[in-house]
């Protein structure tokens, strides 16, 4: 008995292949692996002297596969089990099933237990990512200064986070000017804005969607120290393809705004608005979006902002911007102007997928 069990073992040593998959090619030759995975177009196995080899199926004329494959055809059948093929015949040997047949053309995709595993744990983290994950963005600057004849300084600082999973999007953005001038005598600031928030949009269905927001902005010249506005609404996805994105949206918020004088307005609003996302190739992309807030309180009172950009991607981290910015208030205080405008362009460092 012992001597059975040695030799058996020293078998099993020197005939790896008795438990390997193989694969016989229109050529005539053999590859004896592991088979890792397959699509339409490709096979992909693991050899003990070739290493990975990738075969296109056209070439492949049998597969004879001694352990388990997860085998999705088309409709989404996913079906488990060792896998035998002949020219465009293909035999299942599952577990519940029994033998199922099919055909090469039927198999959109083979996955080894390993592979399958991995798939799997990729697919449970995009659908149910950590709140960490999934982040991308960018980080806009803007510089100007002169000295000698004249002293001036311009600076703009603008940035953009998002997090975009199958089911939600968050966004947290900022941005912010400051400029002086002490041409004339002393430095007089002559710029001071700032203005941010956080919104999340989240998909009822491949098409429509809900959010919420809140935004905060302060304006020195404006004499507005602080305005925060929280709503949200209902959303439509009009244009959803690869190269472009166009969303409409619509709901209602709660505005309050604080200005230096003793003026304070506490409204109910609407919001209405539209974004655009448009690549117009791998290195060039434009970004528009309006939103509009109609005052419910005081009829006839209204503000909105304008927010147009585009950026030419110099290598995957760094490129270049323009942006345009157009913020109105058909009601600010005395002597104040409605229109403030921002036209800025400098460097962007992106990270992440990046945002638009």
């Amino acid at each position: 008995m012992r001597r059975t069990i040695l030799l058996l073992s020293a078998s099993l040593l020197l005939c790896p292949s008795l438990f390997a998959d193989e694969i016989t090619l229109k050529n005539g030759d053999r590859l004896t692996g592991t088979i890792e995975q397959a699509d339409s177009k490709t096979l992909v196995i693991k050899t003990e002297l070739e290493g990975v080899v990738t075969v296109e199926w056209p070439a492949v004329v049998q597969i004879e596969s001694d352990h388990p494959l997860h085998v999705g055809l088309a409709g989404g059948q996913m079906l488990v089990g060792p896998v035998t093929t002949s020219d465009d015949h293909v035999s299942i040997a599952t577990k519940d099933a029994g033998t199922v047949e099919t055909t090469l053309g039927a198999i959109r995709v083979i996955r080894s237990d390993a592979e399958q595993a991995a798939y799997d744990a990729r697919l449970q983290r995009e659908l149910h990512p950590s709140l960490t994950e999934l982040w991308g963005g960018y980080l806009d600057t803007g510089l100007s200064i002169t000295r000698g004849n004249s002293e001036t300084l311009s600076f703009v600082l603008s940035g953009k986070a998002v997090r975009t999973s199958s089911r939600d999007t968050i966004t947290v953005y900022a941005n912010s000017i400051f400029a002086n001038n002490g041409t004339l005598g002393p430095t007089v600031t002559t710029a001071n804005a700032v203005n941010g928030g956080i919104r999340m949009d989240l998909n009822v269905s491949d098409r429509t969607f809900i959010f919420g927001f809140t935004d905060f902005q302060h304006d020195e010249f404006q004499q507005l120290d602080l305005r925060n506005v929280i709503g949200g609404g209902f959303g439509y996805h009009a244009i959803k393809t690869a190269k472009t994105t166009f969303d409409v949206y619509g709901g209602g918020g709660y505005d309050q705004a604080f200005y230096s004088t003793p003026l304070t307005v506490r409204s109910g609003v609407l919001t209405l608005g539209e974004a655009l996302a448009y690549s117009a190739s791998k290195r060039t992309s434009f970004s528009e979006r309006f939103d509009f807030y109609p005052n419910l309180s005081e009829t006839g009172q209204y503000r909105f902002m304008l927010t147009t950009g585009a950026t030419t991607a110099l290598n995957s981290w760094l490129g270049w911007q323009v942006t345009f910015n157009d913020g109105y208030v058909s009601n600010p205080p005395p002597l104040i102007k409605s229109n403030d405008v921002l036209f800025s362009t400098g460097l962007r460092l992106s990270f992440g997928k990046g945002a638009k």
